[in-house]
């Protein structure tokens, strides 16, 4: 018999979410993202302990400036797992711009250009690299230009159609809609205990959101993330991408099955509309309540994961 995840790789490429080599190795994807809560936890795994102390000999030795070291060290510590990673996959890593720059243009274009740097400097070139920035007008803009400039980004933290909109006009390389943290909002604010996959808010909001792509004929890819369980990913059978969880991968991994491709692409089906500005962008994007608390709920999640992360590294820095 098929495992299942195996007959999903046949109608979605893979990425793995999260940051654990161990875990990267047993499934094989094709991509891996990170964020400032995936580096959190692998922070105290074994494996990584003789990269952390590396790293941070190097900051030591290079950074003289107490007040940007911590922050340096962050930075160098993502790309030293992010590289490593890349040993390990065919595609591309993701690698996360500071959530507290996520209404910052200017700052988010600059950091961007640091990571790569960093990424080159260790030998991995921007092919491999996909800049991970919040979907916020200010984070679309500043994907715009690094995209103009051969840097491709993955948005994240997309909730609304006026986001992934956005995105697609832009021009960035990929998207990663939420699914699962659509569903909390959702069974939160209903009362409803569980949904049918077909059902399912955040299944259908991400299905919504590649068939406008496919509708228009857009590049972008789309990336489905935040999966709650296996019955969410099957039911996104055939988007691009998938960003699954160790856990999820295993229960995948353990479970016999042909998987269904759930959603087609019929490109260029319509003209493409006028651009989004951005009174209408913050508009549209206001008018969904559920979009405009788990942006907000997401960026601030990802800056006290980063804040931790500082202070753990603050720690050893001595």
């Amino acid at each position: 018999m098929t495992q299942k995840l195996d007959s999903l790789k046949q109608v979605s490429m893979v990425v793995a979410d999260t940051g654990d080599l161990d875990a990267i190795r047993r499934y094989e994807p094709h991509d891996a993202t990170t964020n400032p809560s995936l580096i959190l936890k692998a922070f105290d795994l074994e494996g990584y302990q003789s990269l952390i102390d590396e790293t941070l000999a190097q900051v030591k030795a290079e950074v003289s400036d107490e007040a940007t070291r911590v922050e340096e060290a962050v930075d160098r510590l993502c790309v030293a797992i992010g590289t490593e990673i890349t040993k390990l996959i065919p595609g591309r890593v993701s690698t996360e711009v500071a959530a507290k720059l996520s209404f910052d243009e200017q700052a988010s274009y600059e950091k961007a250009h640091h990571l790569i740097k960093l990424y080159e400097k260790q030998g991995v070139t921007r092919d491999r690299v996909l800049i991970k920035l919040a979907s916020t007008w200010e984070g679309i803009r500043a994907a715009e230009r690094l995209e103009k400039e051969g840097i491709s980004c993955n948005l994240t933290l997309l909730f609304s159609d006026a986001q992934a909109r956005a995105c697609f006009e832009a021009g960035v390389y990929l998207i990663s809609p939420f699914v699962g943290r659509v569903t909390d909002w959702y069974k939160k604010s209903t009362g409803t205990e569980s949904y049918a996959p077909d059902e399912d808010p955040g299944v259908k909001f991400v299905r919504g959101v590649c068939d406008y792509a496919s509708r228009y004929g857009y590049e972008t890819v789309v990336m489905g993330a935040s999966f709650r369980n296996t019955d969410q990913i099957l039911a996104l059978a055939g988007c691009n991408r998938l960003t699954i969880s160790p856990d999820l991968l295993e229960e995948l991994a353990s479970s016999d099955g042909e998987v269904t491709q759930k959603v087609t692409d019929e490109s260029g089906r319509e003209e493409l509309p006028g651009k989004i500005g951005e009174a209408q962008f913050r508009w549209e994007h206001n008018e969904d309540a559920m979009a405009t608390e788990k942006l907000a709920e997401g960026i601030r999640k990802f800056a006290a994961d980063q804040g931790k992360l500082e202070g753990l590294l603050a720690k050893r820095l001595g």
